[in-house]
């Protein structure tokens, strides 16, 4: 799985920053990492420099092995609030994709006999 991370301006860029919410998107991806093959994640800040409640965003767009990109956003408090209430929001979504898929197979194979 790849990820690209972007944030707009007024959100920190430095090294630590980055790393610290790359490695807390790794491990809550860590189970469906064989079935994103691409994950871009953006972070903002609705209000800029100025201080505001729900004023963090992340959006996170999961490229899934055959299948059409999807994304979900979540905006909190802070950045670590955003980023995982974002991914709450994917691993639901991832679930019930491949639960999806997983039914749809299932059926395949028993019509066919196999």
């Amino acid at each position: 799985m790849t990820i690209q991370f972007n944030t707009d301006k007024s959100v920190p860029g430095n090294e630590e920053f980055t790393a610290t919410f790359l490695n807390l998107i790794e491990e809550g991806l860590s189970r469906y990492d064989h079935h994103i093959t691409r994950l871009e994640v953006h972070l903002s800040d609705e209000d800029g420099l100025k201080e505001g409640m729900n004023t963090k965003r992340c959006l996170l767009e999961a490229r899934l092995k055959g299948r059409q990109p999807f994304s979900v956003i979540n905006q909190s408090d802070s950045y670590d609030q955003a980023i995982s209430g974002a991914l709450d929001k994917l691993t639901t979504s991832l679930d019930t994709i491949l639960g999806r898929l997983g039914n749809h197979q299932r059926k395949r194979i028993d019509k066919t006999g196999l």
